[in-house]
């Protein structure tokens, strides 16, 4: 009992803070849509949705749904701690990419006073906010590590629970004044990431 208590207490909290953050986000543009969560090793949410991998959208028609007014979006979240997802392709797009390589084009960029959005989740996943633009870069589109994010997608925004952990902030947009960098701008930091590690394993290599 009381651990049912403390479950149902957990669920309201995180509500309660991913709505508020939703509606935040919706008032400045951001197309912000509910998404399945974890409940007893499943994400729950949505009907017929076997997707253990991760959240989805919980409406079938979400790319009609994108864009809606703040005021509606409130009512997604009145019920149940949804996941809170970000419509990609539609004025911002993510370029993903794994732990170490996101370290290292996080570097980059504070190296250079470019600080930009980034977001990790508890499965070592790093995404680096842009504005929608081209596609990758051969070299980085050739690497089985880096994923982008556009047109038709969607990504998981802080503080969405997963099965082991929360989604959270790396560099929070506030640190960048809301500032969403070009694509260019995070293809070229993490080109910079790449070749540097690669140097650094040649002279490893070397010595």
């Amino acid at each position: 009992m009381l651990g049912t208590v403390r479950s149902d207490n957990w669920r309201r909290a995180f509500r309660v803070e991913l709505r508020a953050e939703a509606i935040g986000l919706a008032f400045r543009g951001w197309p912000v849509l509910p998404g399945t969560y974890p409940v007893a090793g499943h994400w729950a949410g949505r009907d017929g949705s076997e997707d253990s991998s991760g959240p989805v959208p919980v409406h079938a028609d979400w790319q009609d749904r994108t864009g809606t007014q703040p005021e509606q979006v409130a009512t997604w979240w009145t019920g149940q701690p949804y996941s809170l997802l970000l419509a990609t392709g539609l004025g911002y797009d993510a370029i993903e990419v794994g732990d170490e390589l996101g370290r290292g084009a996080a570097r980059v960029l504070r190296s250079v006073g470019l600080p930009v959005p980034i977001i990790a989740t508890p499965e070592h996943r790093w995404f680096f906010l842009t504005r929608t633009g081209s596609g990758l870069a051969p070299e980085l589109a050739a690497n089985p590590d880096i994923t982008l994010r556009g047109a038709g997608d969607w990504i998981t925004l802080p503080p969405s629970p997963f099965q082991h952990g929360v989604v959270h902030w790396r560099v929070k947009p506030e640190v960048c004044g809301w500032q969403i960098p070009s694509t260019e701008t995070v293809q070229d930091a993490l080109l910079d990431a790449m070749h540097s590690n690669t140097r650094h394993l040649v002279t490893t290599a070397r010595d």
